[in-house]
């Protein structure tokens, strides 16, 4: 309590007003529009509201005192501006289709400059370039987060910022970190794409009031919001290897509250094994989601707002080799195979009272409970969670408009893990039971501060958390951003992290191969330093426009747990690292639109990502130091039909060290380059979108990944050097029925 109040104290001044329009844009039913065209009358000098329907503008740029916000299918509104005070727009439907006048269309990727943090913002319009089938196949547009493969068996995936594993970077369900613990290993695949309407990425240590851990960045997806979606979507996929995807949301009113229900399914493919490893090239997948989300109000107006979220996933997955029966040769040594299945209902309320534009109430509870049985060769892992979380937030603007979040949190996770072996071949010995109960209470205040005509803000946050095993913990975090001009923006931030180890769900591949795991000390929390700096430039014009982005961050852990895989190719040992490891990551982007028809996008990203061991640089695996992508939209005026790309190259990853093993058992410590090229096509017949598109065009493989997949049973079976694609070329055919009013 000490530090909050001396930091409270620090934090509470005062400074002059802004030089600046600001204002919000809403529909007729209070609700924000994200990505509203605001603009000057007679000019092409504008910009866009954020996802708070907020924005920015400066005035002593033009003549014009003519304000107008428009919104595809929306009436456009102006406003004749008198002073700098927040403007309000109210657009409304244009139900006359004649009427509509299309002015443009949101991009696919949006950095705003109006943000404190440098926050991405992945749109409806990128998701609609791909499949986008769930979380994990939506970032193909984008070189920031990159989906990687924890288990090539059952695919199972997470996302990584800057090189590092996902378990750096917080992944939050509208604002709500749900992705934690046993859901942390297959959830982001658990959430079907049609469900997500933006995703906000952010790279290093940023805000604190989600709580402490996203050391790498911070993932936000926003789900769709019932009162500003279509009344029904019906989207269905099938792919080349006949895994098939249904989807279907309905939205409706009921008086006073809006609500958005979604029901999934995806039916497994048929078995499939191009290498002739005898092994599957991916896993027979059944999964069911339900999803029930309710609005009430509007947060940004006075009054009370809720939002209810109800979710449900009931998930199989059986992979392994190609004659494997889940039902006869669970845990033999005839056939090798995976099951897992898990079922979790989770439940997130947020509710909020707003007084009137200085004061703010909101509250955060949401809960979880998982059961998962799984069983990986000849090891059974049966576990069940129980997570709720919690958050109390007082906001409060001053001076109007210096903005200060303070509150208290409370976090619970209990997690109960059963390892057993259904016979004692390999002389493994983790098998036991395990369990990882946490009670985290915490406070927090975050103080966002507007200088120089708004020209330098600084954001200055500040929390403490209690861990019934860690301890105290003080996480402290600052952020600045200045302003050169409404188009060019350099932005700065340094804060620390920490978190916990759930060892076996956050590193699923650990159970899989015939390696013993053995655990030489107690795990301690893992703590880093992260801090960064980033650059933005917007063109603007009305023919030519675009964004060029260049970043650096860099990332120095006191202590860091990594799976040691080189030391014995037999064992993986598990211990705190406490001397120098670090991930340094640039990044450098070019984004350019012509006539509002091509769309192209180029970037490159440098990772070094190592660790200092006995006085030498060791690269940490699976890590590619140089990366560049690439896409390309071509979209004609009539939007009749849209063509989309994109290519991915992957410069060479340094893989465990298999020397010690026979042979015939050994791979190179290093990976070959390769290229992932992507297309699809989409066809618009108003209400109905169909589409189809080639993933890994030129069909590049890993060929045979798995060490020892001969004999599954022998001491050198191994999955841990799988680095690149192992399924090959994938086509796939899909239709989207829209119903908007």
């Amino acid at each position: 309590m000490k530090y909050f109040l001396v930091f409270i104290s620090c934090i509470l001044s005062t400074f002059l007003s802004a030089q600046q329009i600001t204002g919000k844009v809403f529909n007729e039913q209070q609700e924000a529009i994200i990505g509203a065209n605001i603009y000057w009358a007679g000019t092409t000098i504008g910009t866009t509201s954020d996802n708070e329907g907020r924005f920015h503008i400066f005035k002593e740029r033009v003549v014009s005192n003519q304000l107008v916000a428009s919104y595809v299918g929306m009436e456009p509104d102006t406003i004749v501006v008198t002073s700098i005070n927040d403007l309000t727009f109210q657009l409304k439907t244009s139900y006359t289709l004649e009427k509509i006048v299309v002015s443009g269309q949101q991009d696919a990727v949006i950095i705003s400059n109006i943000k404190t943090i440098k926050t991405e913002q992945i749109t409806e319009t990128s998701l609609r370039q791909a499949a986008c089938c769930d979380l994990a196949g939506c970032f193909g547009g984008q070189a920031t987060v990159q989906a990687q493969t924890t288990n090539v068996i059952t695919n199972a995936k997470e996302l990584r910022i800057l090189g590092l594993s996902g378990v750096y970077n917080q992944v939050l369900l509208d604002g709500f970190p749900m992705f934690k613990g046993l859901a942390y290993t297959y959830g982001i695949s658990s959430v079907p794409g049609t469900m997500v309407q933006n995703i906000f990425i952010s790279k290093g240590a940023n805000s604190v009031l989600q709580g402490y851990e996203s050391i790498s960045g911070q993932i936000n997806v926003q789900t769709k919001n019932p009162s500003n979606t279509d009344k029904l979507l019906v989207n269905g996929y099938i792919n080349s290897f006949m895994e098939k995807h249904v989807n279907i949301n309905h939205a409706f009113q009921k008086g006073s509250w809006n609500s958005l229900v979604s029901v999934g399914m995806v039916q497994p493919a048929k078995k499939v094994d191009g290498d002739k490893d005898n092994f599957l090239d991916l896993p027979l997948l059944t999964r069911y989601t339900f999803n029930n989300k309710w609005t009430y109000g509007n947060p940004n107006e006075w009054g009370w707002n809720s939002q209810i979220n109800l979710r449900y996933i009931n998930e199989k997955r059986i992979g392994g080799q190609t004659h494997f029966n889940p039902t006869l040769d669970q845990g033999s040594l005839e056939v090798y195979g995976q099951t897992v299945q898990f079922n979790q209902p989770e439940l997130s309320v947020k509710t909020g009272y707003r007084w009137d534009d200085i004061h703010n109430l909101t509250a955060f509870v949401s809960s979880f409970y998982q059961t998962q049985n799984s069983f990986f060769g000849l090891t059974q892992y049966d576990a069940t969670q129980q997570y709720v979380y919690s958050n109390l937030q007082y906001e409060y603007t001053y001076k109007e408009k210096h903005n200060l979040k303070t509150g208290l949190s409370y976090r619970y996770s209990n997690v109960e893990e059963d390892l057993a072996f259904s016979t004692d071949l390999l002389a493994q010995t983790f098998n036991g039971a395990y369990q990882f109960k946490e009670h985290i209470p915490g406070f927090f205040a975050e103080n966002t501060l507007y200088l120089l005509d708004d020209k330098l803000t600084w954001m200055a946050g500040l929390r403490g958390d209690h861990h019934n095993q860690v301890g105290f913990q003080l996480t402290p975090r600052t952020l600045l951003k200045y302003s050169f001009s409404p188009e060019t923006v350099i932005r700065a931030n340094f804060g620390t992290g920490w978190r916990t180890v759930n060892l076996f769900s956050e590193n699923i591949g650990l159970l899989i191969s015939s390696r013993n795991i053995l655990i030489a000390e107690d795990i301690e929390a893992e703590k880093a330093v992260n801090y960064g700096v980033n650059f933005i430039h917007k063109i603007e014009g009305t023919q030519l426009s675009g964004v060029i982005g260049l970043d650096y961050y860099r990332t120095n852990f006191q202590n860091q747990i990594f799976p040691d895989y080189d030391t014995n190719p037999q064992q993986i040992i598990i211990q705190n690292f406490k001397e120098k490891s670090v991930s340094n990551g640039f990044q450098a982007e070019l984004g350019l639109q012509y006539r509002q028809r091509f769309d192209w996008r180029i970037g490159y990203t440098f990772l070094d990502v190592y660790r200092v061991l006995n006085d030498q640089k060791q690269a940490l695996p699976f890590n590619s130091k140089h990366k560049v992508y690439s896409t390309f939209s071509f979209q004609p005026l009539s939007k009749k039909f849209h063509f989309d790309t994109n290519i991915h190259w992957y410069g060479q990853q340094r893989l465990p060290n298999t020397q010690q093993n026979p042979i015939a058992f050994q791979r190179p410590d290093y990976s070959k380059p390769y290229t992932l090229v992507n297309a699809q096509f989409t066809y618009n017949l108003k209400r109905l979108e169909l589409y189809t598109g080639c993933e890994n065009i030129f069909n590049f493989r890993q060929h045979q990944p798995i060490i020892s997949w001969e004999n599954p049973f022998s001491p050198y079976f191994d999955t841990s050097s799988v680095w690149g694609p192992t399924r090959g070329r994938e086509f796939y055919l899909g239709f989207r029925y829209r119903i908007v009013e």
